[in-house]
């Protein structure tokens, strides 16, 4: 990932528009001498090896390069751009995909293993609560109808998170497997959310299905997310209605226990 973005990053920006880039990312330090190919390499290493959040750092780095309309003229204003300007995109998204990561609009990576985009997210749940993941999960609507596959694994992604907060929160054990099916297991438990503790016959068949939802949406993400790549064994396209089901869905589930944590610290 540093060497495929080092090399875009320097063909597309002067040094003094890559200082304030990478200043503006808060990576750490002073500038790298060198040429830009070696500024980039030496600024995204050190960031790397000194900072725990520095794939955060990194999608601030990237936001304004991959987020930037393709240019058109007033001429032809439907031209599809050229491969001179979807290349590269297409080469840090690769990059990432290798390494089970994806980009979201607004400079968010978004990845299962992740430690430095999720505790950020996690400290800011924790800090903010609802307001917070209502924000985050506007930004997964944002994507359903242009990138399905995103927009999933951005809902699944924020399920994930609001679990690990809750769990580091009370100080349980996370469990071996930190994808979303252990995690909402172990924080609904913990919640009181089980359906068989639940005497009311409705409210139990409502729990049961949460837990449902949720290793359905674990299930989308894995074959069709963007975190992935898409299963070769998929009997169907994603679609935007798949995708907004799926993120409507991991935005009940993902309120409610909110709602549920905030009623246990009242």
């Amino acid at each position: 990932m540093i060497g495929v973005a080092a090399t875009i990053l320097a063909e597309t920006y002067t040094h003094s528009q890559l200082n304030a880039l990478f200043m503006s990312a808060s990576f750490p330090g002073d500038p790298p001498e060198g040429n830009k190919v070696a500024k980039c390499l030496g600024w995204l290493r050190r960031a790397n090896n000194d900072c725990a959040d520095a794939l955060a750092r990194f999608g601030r780095l990237i936001a304004e390069f991959m987020d930037q309309r393709p240019p058109t003229s007033w001429l032809e204003p439907e031209r599809e751009p050229d491969e001179s300007w979807t290349r590269p995109r297409e080469a840090i998204r690769n990059a990432l995909a290798d390494e089970g990561l994806s980009y979201q609009r607004g400079g968010l990576i978004l990845g299962t293993t992740l430690t430095g985009p999720s505790r950020s997210l996690q400290e800011r749940l924790e800090a903010g609560g609802i307001e917070v993941l209502e924000r985050e999960f506007q930004r997964a609507y944002e994507n359903v109808e242009r990138d399905p596959g995103a927009a999933v694994t951005a809902g699944c992604a924020i399920l994930e998170a609001i679990c690990k907060a809750y769990l580091e929160s009370v100080g349980q054990p996370l469990p071996g497997n930190q994808s979303l099916k252990p995690l909402w297991n172990a924080a609904a438990r913990h919640l009181g959310l089980n359906p068989q503790a639940v005497a009311d016959n409705d409210l139990r068949r409502i729990l049961s299905g949460m837990y449902s939802v949720a290793d359905g949406v674990a299930s989308l993400r894995t074959h069709e997310g963007s975190a992935h790549g898409r299963s070769p064994s998929s009997t169907y396209r994603l679609e935007p209605r798949h995708a907004r089901l799926a993120v409507h869905a991991a935005h009940t589930l993902a309120h409610f226990l909110m709602e549920a944590w905030q009623r246990r610290q009242a």
